[in-house]
């Protein structure tokens, strides 16, 4: 007799981003197609920067005002516990009134953690009035730990960074967890609060940050500007996953996952040829049934720099050959949300598969896309510093 099939199903997802602060606010930006980018002073410069907006931000805040408790908190794990909540409460698994579930496992990550409230700490700390409260606010393990706590989680709770990776890092973890039996349900994802000035200085210093602030568009992935415009974004998505039998028809599930690694030889860890691109894209595809290995998108990831948008598409080309699917991102819309980046990428593809829709890219030097009559499953990239990426396909039912 064979075997019944696993299906990895996304049974909620929890989100929230420069375009709004649920899956319904974030469809119609979508299909809008209007950037959420504004500009900032930065060390005497004007700096694009996509952040919330004001509704998604009176969201937030009445997150924080739910319990005192939570103004002591980084805004990277209020963004992370807000798409947590959202994602249980889809699913079916928030229960806050009742003993934590132990078949309920968390992984959060962030390439950055808690980068605003470190930096105030550090100022404190120049001052000579660090509080007790440095140490435990500002660690990773945050990230996952307050998850747990607003879900009621009370299985393995796992925060990491590996880099802007890190969330479909999180994400294949979760599946790895699933498929060995270690937890019965999971909610993995990634979250990123890095409009602060020291984070914003630091890709600054890297010569990548986009310097188009007075453009509609100061995140042109694809482009063919002889600059870069990476644009730091805010936000935050989780999923909440678990291993069904018999999935009901308009499922989306969890069809592969791909790992890469390649030797640094930069800063930034991208080679010419896109090797860690190539290596969890081949990895995600061999998973794949034989008989049909096709995807019909990719969302890349493509943060508008010259050399990582440039490695990427020579990856894709070197995997795909003329088999070349449509390509897509977010980017342009919402900038790099680093760790979160992949997460936000992959909420994005279950508004393609369940609304058919992809948005057009007005901004000029388009890459050229041909439409699938119908998307059934799409490949999310993502990549980051140190020479790792990841390459999940998610398709439905």
């Amino acid at each position: 007799m064979e075997q019944q099939k696993q299906h990895i199903v996304i049974r909620g997802c929890g989100v929230i981003s420069p375009l709004g602060f649920d899956a319904a606010s974030i469809a119609q930006a979508y299909l809008n197609g209007t950037p959420a980018f504004t500009q900032i002073p930065h060390q005497g410069t004007p700096t694009p920067v996509a952040a919330l907006p004001a509704a998604a931000e009176l969201q937030l805040q009445q997150l924080v005002h739910a319990n005192p408790t939570y103004k002591q908190l980084d805004r990277s794990v209020l963004l992370a516990m807000y798409a947590a909540k959202q994602a249980a409460s889809q699913a079916g698994w928030l229960q806050e009134n009742f003993t934590s579930d132990d078949d309920l496992a968390v992984n959060i990550g962030s390439s950055r953690g808690a980068t605003g409230l470190f930096e105030q700490h550090f100022e404190a700390f120049q001052q000579e009035q660090l509080s007790s409260s440095a140490s435990p606010t500002t660690t990773l393990g945050n990230l996952s730990s307050w998850v747990a706590h607003a879900v009621n989680a009370g299985g393995a709770q796992i925060s990491h960074s590996i880099t802007c990776s890190t969330a479909l890092m999180a994400v294949a973890n979760g599946v790895a967890w699933l498929k060995a039996g270690m937890a019965k349900r999971f909610l993995a994802g990634g979250t990123e609060a890095p409009l602060t000035d020291f984070t914003i200085a630091q890709m600054k210093a890297v010569s990548i940050y986009s310097k188009l602030y007075d453009h509609p568009y100061p995140c042109q992935p694809y482009a063919q500007e002889k600059q870069n415009t990476f644009t730091l974004g805010e936000g935050a998505a989780v999923f909440a996953l678990e291993q069904i039998n018999q999935p009901k028809a308009g499922a989306v599930c969890i069809e592969a996952v791909g790992l890469g690694f390649e030797k640094l030889t930069s800063k930034t860890g991208i080679s010419a040829e896109g090797l860690n691109f190539q290596k969890a894209m081949r990895q995600a595809l061999a998973q794949l049934p034989e008989q049909d290995r096709s995807v019909d998108l990719i969302i890349t990831h493509t943060p508008g720099t010259r050399a990582g948008d440039k490695a990427e598409l020579t990856a894709i080309q070197a995997v795909f050959g003329s088999n070349l699917p449509s390509l897509t991102t977010n980017k342009w819309l919402i900038g790099h949300t680093l760790g979160a980046s992949g997460a936000l990428s992959m909420q994005y593809a279950l508004h393609i598969l369940q609304r058919q829709h992809v948005p057009s890219l007005p901004y000029p030097h388009l890459l050229v896309q041909q439409p699938a009559l119908r998307y059934r499953r799409i490949m999310i990239n993502a990549a980051g510093f140190g020479g790792n990426a990841a390459s999940i396909v998610v398709g439905i039912l």
